[in-house]
């Protein structure tokens, strides 16, 4: 049975961080990056994006497991330093992110779960721990986003502006998004099930009625999508990793 979306909180909200399992879908072929292999395999400085990922959330210290959802037919994982972490479990992905992130779920009982873009390298542990501070004091969740800051138009078919639409409450969904494992899972089987669309893991938890928190979190917390993308992750990966 879902909770009502209308009930804000927990009735007794944890004090302390739980532990977490993430869960990074990694089984999309990114065909917008225009390369000869899928984008969580591109690297910066010998790395692969999904290394980058995977070792900074293994750095948290309240993501003790990553399990990682890659393709069927995936040729490259073994050759990256992934498989031989104990901490880490491989399990096979779906066409869809939705099929991923649930093929993730029923390989793991952990009573929270962290779902995170293997292509979203540059998130602060600072972002994560307002993240979980928020998502296990709510009913239905969290998820990092940014505030919308340009104006932002709507456009026909043809690739004419229609209208401005106010910005005024209108948030960039990022990544991680965090939930009690249990409520994911229902949620996804129910929207999957029903053929609804799932872009992200909060919108299966809208479409069975809840309406998780918006954790405002960093911009420089980007998704390797386009080419010019890669240079601009390698920039703030190298201000992380220097402490700037």
């Amino acid at each position: 049975m879902n909770t009502p979306a209308s009930e804000e909180t927990l009735s007794s909200p944890q004090s302390v961080a739980p532990e977490v399992v993430a869960i990074v879908p990694a089984a999309g072929v990114g065909k917008r990056m225009r390369a000869d292999l899928p984008k969580q395999y591109l690297t910066i400085e010998d790395k692969t994006l999904l290394e980058h990922t995977v070792h900074y959330l293994l750095e948290h210290p309240s993501i003790n497991k990553v399990v990682i959802a890659i393709g069927e037919e995936d040729g490259y994982f073994h050759s990256t330093s992934l498989g031989s972490d104990k901490r880490i479990v491989v399990t096979t992905g779906g066409k869809e992110r939705a099929d991923s992130v649930l093929a993730g779920l029923r390989v793991t009982n952990a009573e929270w779960v962290m779902v995170h873009d293997a292509a979203r390298p540059c998130v602060r542990h600072e972002d994560i721990d307002a993240l979980i501070a928020e998502a296990i004091s709510h009913t239905h969740g969290a998820i990092l986003a940014c505030p919308v800051r340009d104006t932002m138009k709507r456009g026909t078919g043809d690739n004419k502006i229609e209208t401005t639409v106010c910005r005024e409450q209108l948030w960039h969904a990022l990544t991680p998004q965090m939930f009690k494992r249990e409520q994911l899972l229902n949620a996804l089987e129910i929207a999957l099930d029903k053929s609804l669309a799932v872009t992200d893991e909060a919108s299966a938890i809208e479409l069975a009625g809840g309406a998780p928190k918006l954790v405002s979190g960093h911009a420089d917390n980007i998704k390797v999508t386009q080419p010019e993308d890669l240079a601009l992750a390698a920039f703030f990966l190298a201000q992380r990793n220097s402490g700037q």
